[in-house]
């Protein structure tokens, strides 16, 4: 961004943005923006703006619950949310909810809490696990992942079967550092410990693509890639042994009450999508 993109915007002067910021920086006492190209919030900047998303949001449910007149525009709510979960079934969820623009921040399900934890988020798909300290947390269920490759990836690389030796030397796909699916679904299959060669892919559909081509092997949502291996395109590396990851939906406590219909549905999204035990 820029002060005079914001200017644009707001119909107002470059010159006027920039004495407002900084008198509402004098008034806080910390710099809130980064001045460079482009504009970037500072970590206080970065949680004024969240807080200000947070009160519209609680705006937006009083008015709901008073029927009052003159409501404003769309309340925006910032999410962080794995890239599985938005490329199989989240979507759905947010579609149905009116009056909110959504601001989704993508990252591992294993590492989403910690948006919340810095206050930069008001909800979260996390790994399941112990709620964040002032966040209510809903179970939803597991996303059913399953080793997948192309015929022709097998054939090369696992000749003999999928044997830990064999897994030590063929190319994986990894989503990015932080994803540690494959390496979780080994330890799962063989009780070991190996880091395997890896591509770094970060994009839902294109790991499906890139085990199509034979790049390498990875762990798919089955949802991604039922079809595939319905018509050939990939093998399972293994029968009926998927790696399933449970998942929660934690909120902020304080904004539970203003978010219920987005919680509402999330959980009847992830019914319809997500494995229950």
């Amino acid at each position: 961004g820029s002060f005079e993109a914001a200017a644009a915007d707001l119909k107002v002067t470059p010159s006027a943005i920039s004495q407002r910021i900084k008198a509402l920086e004098d008034r806080v006492g910390v710099s809130l923006i980064n001045r460079g190209a482009p504009c970037t919030g500072t970590p206080p900047g970065l949680r004024l703006a969240k807080h200000a998303e947070d009160v519209g949001l609680l705006e937006a449910q009083l008015g709901r619950e008073l029927a009052l007149d003159g409501q404003p525009g769309p309340a925006r709510l910032r999410i962080a949310v794995n890239a599985d979960s938005l490329a199989t079934w989240f979507v759905p969820a947010l579609a149905v909810v009116r009056d909110v623009l959504f601001d989704l921040v993508i990252d591992d399900q294993d590492h989403s809490a910690d948006w919340l934890r810095r206050g930069e988020v008001s909800a979260a798909i996390c790994a399941g696990g112990r709620p964040v300290t002032g966040c209510d947390a809903t179970d939803l269920g597991a996303q059913r992942y399953v080793a997948t490759a192309s015929p022709g990836f097998v054939a090369r690389w696992f000749p003999d079967g999928v044997t830990p030796e064999a897994l030590a030397h063929a190319p994986c796909l990894t989503y990015n550092a932080k994803d540690g699916l494959q390496r979780a679904w080994i330890a799962q299959r063989f009780g070991l410990r190996i880091a395997p060669p890896a591509h770094y892919l970060p994009s839902a559909q294109a790991f499906v693509e890139a085990a199509r081509r034979g790049m390498g092997w990875g762990m798919n949502p089955l949802a991604l890639v039922r079809g595939h291996i319905r018509n050939g395109r990939l093998v399972a590396l293994a029968q009926h042994a998927p790696l399933d990851v449970a998942l929660t939906w934690q909120v902020s406590r304080i904004m539970a009450p203003a978010l219920e219909p987005v919680t509402r549905a999330v959980r009847a999204a992830a019914r319809k999508h997500l494995a229950r035990e």
